[in-house]
């Protein structure tokens, strides 16, 4: 796709405006963004912050996916407030939908997983390039002897180098290799479950039913609107 500076050297100013408007319009489509604001409002939303996404959703449409990867981590880390499901939704497990976290504004581990993963693949980031990855979580550092269940969203970069980590517990997006306090146990898309969190990891049978709440969740937020 053409960047915007691109577009700007080739075509005058009025032109230019409907061009950059229709690409906008074009991003928030692909999302029904109709449906997903009648959605959020249901679940008793803020406009400002279903309007917070979709404008960062449509302004990284034509960025690197450097780009894309380090924004959408950032905004749900600061976007969300860690709490465990039972104080959210008053269960002990509960996979939340993007709109279900912000609408929230509370979020667990999956939860941060789920809203980022959503996000980069309507910014048309290959689903083959993303995993949400089960983890052992060493609490206090790599030495500790203190683990606790965690979930990562793990993107490759290219097929045959290892996986960046987005985690709501750092900031910063580091390579697996430096995350040496996580000890993965499988991975997941919408492709459905590998054995492995390795590039070339077997996917297994069944699909996406083989983990029941994922295929629930995925159910639940193509009834939000999301494709």
């Amino acid at each position: 796709m053409l960047s915007h500076q691109h577009i700007a050297k080739r075509f005058p100013s009025g032109i230019l405006l409907i061009i950059l408007l229709s690409i906008h319009l074009v991003v928030l489509s692909a999302l029904n963004l109709d449906r997903l604001r009648v959605s959020f409002k249901q679940l008793g939303g803020n406009e400002q912050t279903f309007n917070e996404w979709a404008n960062l959703i449509a302004a990284l449409n034509d960025q690197a996916t450097d780009t894309k990867i380090q924004r959408i981590n950032a905004f749900f880390n600061k976007k969300l407030v860690y709490f465990e499901d039972t104080e959210i939704w008053g269960q002990s497990d509960y996979w939340a939908t993007p709109l279900e976290s912000l609408a929230k504004g509370k979020a667990d581990c999956e939860d941060y997983v789920i809203a980022k993963y959503f996000s980069l693949r309507n910014l048309n980031i290959p689903d083959s390039q993303l995993r949400l990855v089960y983890v052992k979580a060493k609490i206090g550092g790599p030495n500790s002897s203190v683990q606790q269940a965690h979930m990562v969203l793990a993107y490759y970069p290219n097929l045959d180098g290892e996986p960046l980590i987005l985690d709501n517990l750092i900031s910063d997006i580091r390579p697996a290799s430096r995350r040496t306090d996580l000890s993965p146990v499988f991975s997941f898309n919408s492709q459905g479950v590998f054995a492995g969190v390795a590039v070339n990891a077997q996917l297994g049978p069944g699909g996406t039913g083989r983990l029941s709440r994922w295929q629930e969740l995925l159910d639940k937020a193509r009834k939000e609107g999301f494709e």
